[in-house]
């Protein structure tokens, strides 16, 4: 089936930010649109509202003046329902209360024809749920936009279970029509991103809150080692902290409060006390006038040891050695077994953290880098007992390598790598319970949150077997169940091993 004619109208109900957003994107597709909203008068503001951001297109050159008058041409506020008859597709984005969008609908399908595909941009409330009282579910779909959504190319194209596929794919292909990239995925709490995003947020409080680092650092190591867009804290900062956190905890809630997307306490505190973030003027950081940006914690210079001993592969860090070797340091090489390490001139060593506690004098743990050259910080872990003279020189080697150095307390798996693990975990965990397809997670999570690799992308360059092992050291030494590897990791792990075995 193929998407909306452009002749078909679309009718968008709920005229805040993102009803805006949706009725303009189908606007400049070339649609006849239809505004609505239940307060009196409030479609026809926004009409004139959409106009002015249309301006501003013409403005930056994205639109002719010509194009602009015939898409105003097409723009149409309704005063009642009654005024969507004969539309093709109904978009709503009304609050976010299961009632109140199910009178809507039940509503709508007094108006519209039986041929219309009605489409809900919830994002947190169960499409099924939303449809189940519909007289003809099978049209009904979720479309969900991000915000802003002009901007952001992203759609999550969610079934129900009462969804006629020839609904879902017409919903995708019109989307598509539309500009966007689509993503099609099964009806389940926080859909792609909401989902598989969670631990971004959850390992960046969970560190916080073992006292690993303060929220300046975690953030940094994130956007700086990691390659993240946006640190945690400050991605929270940005959304609204109650926001975020009514997201994490409807999640909890309909996973029946499954501990892998449990809340945190400091966020909910944060939330109690007001400070939502840069809306509120005060969140995890400072945004009031005059106030200074906390900076994260950095080592100060240290020299670098003499020469390195590289026993065994480094596996992620295998570039490490290259890096070093430019930096002037001697690198010598030795056959090891098992991970590889870096040895230093006094018998201490290096290791890329495997998600045990470092709990040695003699070790200290460095973090996941998206890519070593490329980062511009890495985050180091050692026991409260390791020897001062061996942290100051694993400091000193990075920052040989051009590297800022952020200590950061004993945290099994650190930072950076417990985040894409879990990460990982809950991508393989959605797969396997027919969410969505591999490519459309790594689509989801690169385009909906702006990651630098898809969590599979992520996967395939770290190791089948990488992800698994790392949560399963970090769970016995975090045994609450949280970051216990899934099933489906496991499976995949284990057929990656089988496969190894039948190879040698």
């Amino acid at each position: 089936m193929t998407a909306l004619d452009l002749s078909s109208p679309v009718a968008v109900v709920g005229t805040g930010t993102m009803g805006q957003g949706i009725a303009q994107v189908a606007l400049v597709a070339g649609h006849p649109v239809r505004l609505y909203d239940a307060v009196p008068g409030r479609a026809g503001e926004v009409a004139g509202a959409i106009g002015a951001r249309l301006d501003r297109l013409v403005e930056k050159g994205r639109l002719t003046g010509a194009e602009r008058d015939a898409a105003r041409a097409r723009l149409t506020p309704a005063e009642t329902l009654d005024g969507l008859a004969g539309c093709m597709l109904v978009v709503e984005a009304v609050v976010e209360r299961l009632d109140v969008k199910q009178e809507l609908f039940r509503a709508l399908e007094d108006v519209v024809g039986d041929d219309c595909l009605l489409a809900t941009n919830t994002s947190s409330l169960s499409v099924t749920a939303v449809g189940g009282a519909l007289r003809v579910p099978g049209r009904f779909v979720g479309l969900h936009f991000f915000n802003p959504a002009p901007l952001l190319p992203l759609v999550e194209v969610v079934s129900g279970f009462a969804t006629d596929p020839a609904s879902a794919t017409r919903a995708h292909e019109t989307a598509r029509a539309w500009g966007k990239t689509p993503v099609a995925c099964a009806d389940t709490p926080g859909f792609v991103v909401n989902r598989v995003a969670r631990p971004f947020y959850a390992e960046a409080l969970a560190v916080h809150e073992a006292r690993g680092a303060d929220p300046a650092t975690v953030d940094a190591v994130l956007r700086e080692s990691g390659g993240f867009r946006m640190g945690a804290f400050e991605l929270t900062d940005l959304i609204g902290q109650d926001v975020n956190e009514s997201v994490t905890r409807s999640v909890w809630q309909s996973f029946f409060q499954d501990v892998r997307f449990t809340p945190s306490l400091a966020q909910r505190r944060l939330v109690e006390s007001g400070r939502l973030g840069r809306k509120s003027g005060q969140g995890w950081y400072d945004y009031r006038d005059g106030a200074e940006r906390p900076e994260p914690h950095t080592a100060e210079p240290a020299d670098p040891p003499a020469y390195v001993v590289v026993e065994g592969h480094l596996g992620p860090a295998a570039e490490l050695a290259g890096l070093i070797r430019e930096a002037g340091v001697e690198v010598r090489s030795q056959d090891g077994y098992g991970a590889g390490r870096l040895v230093l001139p006094d018998g201490g060593t290096l290791c890329l953290t495997d998600g045990e506690l470092p709990v040695s004098r003699d070790l200290v743990h460095f973090d996941l880098a998206l890519d070593y050259r490329a980062a511009g910080r890495i985050a180091l872990s050692a026991s409260r007992g390791v020897r001062p003279g061996l942290l100051s020189q694993a400091t000193g080697l990075f920052q040989a390598l051009g590297k800022k150095v952020s200590v950061v307390g004993d945290v099994p798996g650190v930072i950076v790598a417990r985040t894409v693990a879990r990460i990982i975990d809950l991508a393989f965990d959605a797969v396997a319970k027919g969410v969505a397809t591999p490519e459309d997670v790594d689509t989801a999570m690169r385009l909906g949150v702006n990651y630098p690799l898809g969590p599979f992308e992520w996967s395939r360059r770290l190791g089948d077997t990488w992800a698994r092992d790392l949560l399963s050291h970090v769970h016995a030494w975090e045994p609450s169940g949280r970051c216990a590897p899934s099933l489906a990791l496991h499976r995949h792990a284990a057929a990656a091993e089988a496969r190894e075995d039948t190879d040698s």
